[in-house]
């Protein structure tokens, strides 16, 4: 049988380590079925950023995910009740989850698998599956209905800066916004390739923090200026009276959440991490090849930390700055209007539409990030109670795809009955919070069970680890007190 053109440019592929070029099929998922590991994947990986950054790519992805929903709503709706006194929050939610997400990523490379499979291995067991694989199914809810928040406000934000079929925000131009985005969403996705959908995210990604980050800076030429003392009074760790549950959705909607952790495995898989690391032989050639793509990994999550971290303080402070002084709190349907507040004010009531479609974009950008992360999510529960073999690469294509069709519809459904993204995406918040204990309880279970030792990191890691692991853990616990 004649090799395919693709097959022969992938035989062409020089190494990284030696600064030789390698050719675009390496940057890419080297086989059809990237959950299956073997012998004639093995890439020996890049040493150090540069050579790096060519394999980064699934940590813009799960920016994607979060640069939008939690950022344009919830971290600027937050700035806006409380000032900067709750700036602090914002950092720690960024910075104690990515010891979380390393480490889950760590045991997908050791072990090939994604993260549902893994949960389903968590005792105790109930009926021959897991506790976390039920969590999993419950869980479905808040994919549903925080997604269908974002939808909801995309849509607002659209019609509320180009009404189609009627006045803006009436129930006939969203209903045209909200098919539009749904039937978008669902063309795009198809074609259920990662490399599209890296590429995409990437893209919007940058696009979105380059403005935002470039706005905070131009609130220095305007009345609504801010200073030094106030990012100090953001960082005094102080917690304003009545904001605790409000703070407590926040903590567990931005940055990233227990949803993007457990996603963020699939794309690790699908950037080909661990088949480029080799099947695990037991030899210290698998070891330091899969340390090798462990530490490319991590330069991922960091850079995408960065993004999505620089981008939230930047929405905080637009909020903080802007909307606080003047008493304005996005409520209701009035949430994309009123933090249409923090451009407008600066740059003047012309500029309105501009922001409206630039916030409409952005938050399109989220659904078009989630939509195959939660359908790899969802489909792998399923798979778990027997739905399919997620293992046999025909059916559970056969699933992403129905899932990423599935999925928009009901999001679309979701956002046109209930009209209040603003709630809809705090309620996800607050369960998002519950699932992350679940996944701190998971993580450190497969830490210590399965992943293999010698890909652990030194004490550095471990105790940042551990520290991560509990200050998740307590938030979800200070949620269900103050829920109660």
């Amino acid at each position: 049988m004649r090799a395919s053109p693709r097959i022969c440019r992938i035989l062409r592929m020089h190494d990284p380590i030696n600064g030789d070029e390698v050719s675009q099929p390496a940057l890419a998922v080297i086989d059809a079925d990237p959950y299956v590991r073997s012998t004639s994947k093995i890439l020996q990986p890049p040493r150090g950023w540069r050579p790096s950054l060519r394999f980064l790519g699934p940590g813009m992805v799960t920016s994607a995910a979060v640069v939008g929903s939690g950022e344009l709503i919830t971290a600027t709706a937050l700035g806006a009740q409380v000032g900067f006194v709750l700036l602090w929050i914002i950092l720690l939610s960024t910075l104690v989850k990515v010891g979380v997400q390393i480490e889950l990523a760590r045991w997908s490379i050791s072990t090939g698998k994604p993260s549902v499979t893994g949960y389903n291995d968590v005792s105790p067991r109930i009926f021959g599956k897991s506790w976390m694989s039920y969590l999993g199914l419950l869980n479905f809810t808040q994919g549903i209905i925080g997604q269908g928040g974002v939808l909801a406000a995309a849509a607002f934000a659209f019609s509320a800066a180009l009404p189609v079929l009627g006045a803006p925000l009436s129930a006939a131009s969203l209903a045209f916004w909200i098919i539009l985005i749904v039937g978008i969403t669902i063309a795009i996705h198809m074609t259920n390739k990662y490399e599209i959908v890296e590429r995409l995210c990437t893209v919007l990604v940058i696009a979105v923090t380059a403005c935002v980050v470039a706005l905070v800076i131009g609130v220095q030429f305007t009345d609504f200026a801010w200073t030094l003392m106030d990012v100090g009074e953001g960082l005094s760790f102080q917690l304003s009276a009545g904001a605790m549950g409000f703070a407590l959705a926040v903590f567990g909607f931005t940055g990233i959440g227990a949803d993007e952790i457990t996603k963020y495995t699939y794309w690790c898989v699908e950037k080909g991490y661990a088949a480029w690391a080799g099947p695990n032989d037991g030899t210290d050639e698998w070891a330091e090849r899969a340390r090798g793509w462990i530490s490319v990994m991590k330069k991922d999550a960091w850079l995408s930390w960065g993004v999505y971290t620089l981008s939230t303080v930047a929405f905080y402070i637009l909020g903080a700055a802007v909307l606080h002084p003047q008493g304005l709190q996005p409520e209701g349907n009035d949430v994309i209007t009123t933090l249409s507040r923090t451009f407008t004010d600066i740059l003047g009531p012309g500029v309105e539409i501009f922001f409206l479609v630039g916030a409409g974009v952005a938050l399109f950008k989220t659904v078009l990030a989630n939509t195959p992360g939660f359908a790899r999510q969802m489909s792998n529960t399923l798979a778990v109670f027997g739905a399919f073999d997620w293992t046999d690469p025909v059916s559970r294509n056969r699933w992403l795809r129905a899932f990423m069709i599935i999925l928009p519809l009901l999001w679309g459904a979701f956002a046109f009955g209930m009209k209040a993204p603003l709630a809809m995406v705090l309620i996800a918040g607050v369960i998002n919070a519950f699932w992350l204990m679940a996944i701190v309880i998971a993580v450190i279970f497969l830490h210590r069970t399965q992943t293999d030792p010698r890909l652990r990191d030194g004490a550095v890691f471990t105790v940042y680890f551990m520290i991560s692991a509990v200050v998740v853990f307590g938030v979800g616990v200070m949620t269900l007190l103050d829920q109660f």
